[in-house]
């Protein structure tokens, strides 16, 4: 079976994350509410439509739109509300991207133990069961909508998150029997892990992998990475990145050389898995930080793009608007000055180029 091929963008920062978008610039922060109602609106989905591009992936943080006890927060779910019929009128699918569930942050999983939703108490997957419940008969009908059930989990094994994932996609599907379900890997999103994904039995999947290697060159001097080597020296791509460097669970980033043909390999896991299982497979995130230097960050994009498209595999940028890779940067302190967003429009024409492009 031919497998329609997704090309879109993250709304990252609209109703997840709005912590980051605060600390970036607390002056001109208007409050959560009133950053769901402002900060991205019906020129924006018009804009992703006008690029090209056929869907919108929308992460949602769970303890923004639901309270302590999974009940919805039904002023701040007008905003998820208007996001999916935004998307419709526009000819977009949406994807709906549970970013951040009771018990698990996929920011927090380098620095803490085993997060809350792998302990052995289901307690915490019982949590979102009933927020995928309530979002997934919310949302169902609309055919156009598709359910991604967690992002990046970050579990002590593959089995474990293979338990989990099959446990969020049959609550999705007992609400929402004819949605389409999106679901990744372990650890991250990992290219890699997908050795270990197994696919949940049901047609109307689609598998997700994430993509940001290699660190030392997309994320350098990012300021929210702790290890020294993000900030030992300005890198180049493509390069050899020597030792690279160790993070959670003993997983090593960036050693060794990095180019197109590294990016293949990296890539053979996923796409054995979509070949064996003859699935529609995603890279719904993978960006470089603003700041690196733009002509080493095109060279990486073109590399990167060219792959997935060659392996037919989808993509969805990180980001649309502001957090430190957006196409858009507005009221972005530390970005104001970049040479690539110095139009009206502030957008950063170079960037979207190559996406379209692919």
């Amino acid at each position: 079976m031919k497998h329609t091929r997704m090309r879109g963008v993250n709304m990252g920062g609209w109703l997840s994350q709005i912590d980051a978008i605060e600390e970036k610039d607390p002056e001109i922060f208007p409050g959560i509410d009133k950053h769901m109602e402002t900060f991205i609106g019906p020129a924006d989905f018009a804009n992703v439509k006008s690029w090209g591009f056929d869907h919108v992936r929308v992460p949602v943080d769970s303890y923004l739109f639901f309270d302590d006890d999974e009940n919805p927060i039904e002023t701040r779910i007008a905003n998820l509300d208007r996001a999916v019929k935004l998307s419709a009128q526009n000819d977009l699918k949406f994807t709906l991207d549970l970013h951040e569930c009771p018990g698990h942050d996929f920011a927090d999983a380098t620095e803490s133990p085993v997060q809350k939703l792998f302990a052995d108490d289901d307690t915490y997957v019982r949590k979102t069961e009933k927020i995928w419940a309530y979002l997934a008969e919310r949302y169902g009908e609309n055919d156009h909508v598709i359910f991604e059930t967690l992002n990046e989990p970050v579990a002590p094994t593959a089995e474990i998150w293979n338990k989990i994932k099959d446990r969020l996609c049959r609550e999705i599907r007992r609400h929402a029997p004819k949605s389409t379900i999106i679901t990744g890997s372990n650890m991250w999103n990992w290219p890699a892990t997908f050795s270990e994904l197994t696919p949940f039995d049901d047609d109307n999947m689609i598998y997700s992998v994430h993509f940001y290697e290699p660190l030392l060159f997309t994320h350098q001097y990012a300021p929210w990475i702790g290890e020294p080597e993000i900030r030992a020296m300005p890198r180049d791509y493509p390069s050899d990145y020597g030792p690279g460097f160790t993070r959670k669970y003993g997983l090593v980033h960036s050693a060794g050389k990095w180019d197109r043909e590294q990016f293949v390999r990296e890539f053979e896991p996923v796409n054995a898995f979509r070949k064996k299982y003859n699935v529609q497979v995603i890279c719904n995130e993978f960006g470089v930080y603003t700041p690196v230097e733009l002509q080493a960050q095109l060279r990486w994009y073109n590399d990167l793009l060219s792959v997935l498209k060659d392996m037919e595999i989808g993509f969805s940028y990180w980001n649309y608007k502001n957090l430190d890779f957006g196409i858009i940067s507005v009221g972005e302190k530390l970005h104001e000055n970049l040479p690539q967003y110095n139009n009206p429009e502030r957008i950063n024409h170079p960037i979207l180029d190559v996406l379209r492009k692919y």
